[in-house]
């Protein structure tokens, strides 16, 4: 019998309680462990069973027995080894407890603003420190156009708490609508008190939003209000986004004028409404196409998605339709592009990595005209977005294998 001494039963229900853990659970972890450590004493492969060996456990005094056969089996000088089986089961089953908790209290959390400090790089992921607990930003949920660095303090979404391969983990978010209203809410007093409300967002990560806005009071004006005294609360939120141009509409409950208003700074518009096809045509003086349009669509594209509506718009003599349903996504964005850049790639037909990568070299004299960075930061944007590519190709095939594993342990 190896005795270990009685201060480890005081110590482990003193853990237990403070931590919320059933003393009885590690308890039978240590079981566990111990047996696992006497295979691997014994030499016997970790998948066989050890026939007619027992482990107990005394909670009252901390001894460890090992029997085999209802007869004293230790091996020599296996006291210590189940002395620090049993440490190391303790202080997993305390990390285990300590990150539910956290989880729990996160979870009460999800849809609200935090701001959190780069803490380190996970592959394509970036792990945020969000004060107790930690959270991964996918790279799906950075923003295309920003750069993080260590300790770098950044306003992060808490988006949900997901399952991954390393068990849950809390989600946050750079590139989220919410994000914009959350950030909203915490620098203009009008829309935290609801007397303002953000009726709609629509977003383009890293390059622009739109925002529809209503008052719920009586001599509040909701567009002034999210402005601020010379922009000065609308220039927080855009600071906070590293630049991205945020337009401010407000909402009406009259369609055509909404929409009016969505397709702003375009003027002398004229609307047709199809509800049943959820479809306007917009006729635009010829001198507000460009602008109605927007450079590679953008314009329009934003103000389909705020209106939910799919958007005709033509010229007063110009033949040509641009149709946007504000669904469209363009592979470049995935690069991260400069406005500029990436609106006249959009204008050339260029919406693939692939085809960029290809026309890129004739494209050298047009992108260094916009900027003399523009050709060289554009090839090394293609460059990064094939690690990330690899990388996140490699943090998908880990899941497949974490899901295979439990799915065969379930059968």
């Amino acid at each position: 019998m190896s005795q270990v001494k009685s201060e480890f039963a005081l110590a482990l229900n003193q853990i237990c309680a403070e931590r919320g853990i059933d003393p009885k659970v590690v308890i039978e972890s240590i079981k566990q462990a111990i047996l696992a450590a006497l295979k691997r004493d014994l030499g016997v492969a970790e998948e066989e069973v050890l026939v007619g060996y027992a482990v107990s456990v005394n909670e009252d005094t901390g001894a460890i027995a090992v029997e085999k056969d209802g007869q004293d089996a230790t091996p020599a000088g296996f006291g210590r080894i189940a002395a620090q089986v049993a440490k190391q089961v303790i202080m997993q089953r305390v990390r285990e407890a300590e990150k539910d908790a956290i989880i729990t209290e996160y979870q009460d959390k999800i849809g609200t603003l935090v701001t959190g400090m780069i803490l380190r790089f996970d592959g394509p992921n970036v792990v945020v420190d969000i004060g107790r607990g930690q959270a991964i930003m996918p790279l799906t949920e950075t923003i295309t156009n920003e750069f993080y660095r260590l300790n770098q303090r950044v306003a992060v979404y808490i988006k949900e708490i997901r399952d991954t391969y390393k068990g849950q983990a809390i989600i946050v978010s750079r590139s989220a609508p919410e994000l914009v209203q959350e950030l909203f809410a915490r620098e203009v007093p009008e829309v935290g008190s609801k007397s303002v409300e953000i009726v709609a967002i629509a977003r383009e990560s890293g390059h622009r939003t739109k925002i529809a806005v209503k008052s719920n009071e009586d001599g509040v004006d909701p567009v002034g209000s999210c402005v601020g005294q010379k922009g000065v609360r609308v220039q927080a939120v855009i600071n906070e986004l590293n630049g991205e141009k945020i337009d401010i509409v407000e909402y009406s409950d009259n369609l055509a004028e909404f929409v009016k208003s969505a397709l702003a700074p375009a003027e002398g518009l004229d609307v047709k409404i199809d509800d049943k096809k959820r479809k306007v045509t917009v006729t635009v003086p010829d001198d507000q196409l460009s602008l109605a349009i927007g450079r590679g669509g953008q314009n329009a594209r934003l103000a389909a998605k705020l209106t939910g509506y799919k958007i005709d718009i033509k010229g007063e003599t110009i033949k040509d339709t641009v149709t946007v349903t504000g669904t469209e996504d363009f592979e470049i964005d995935q690069l991260g592009l400069g406005s500029k850049v990436r609106n006249t790639l959009l204008d050339l037909k260029i919406t693939t990595i692939k085809a960029l990568e290809e026309k890129l070299p004739s494209l050298k004299d047009q992108l260094t005209e916009l900027d003399p960075r523009a050709f060289e930061e554009t090839g090394k944007a293609i460059t990064r977005w094939y690690k990330k590519q690899n990388m996140a190709r490699e943090e998908a095939e880990k899941m497949a294998h974490y899901l295979a594993d439990r799915a065969a342990e379930s059968k």
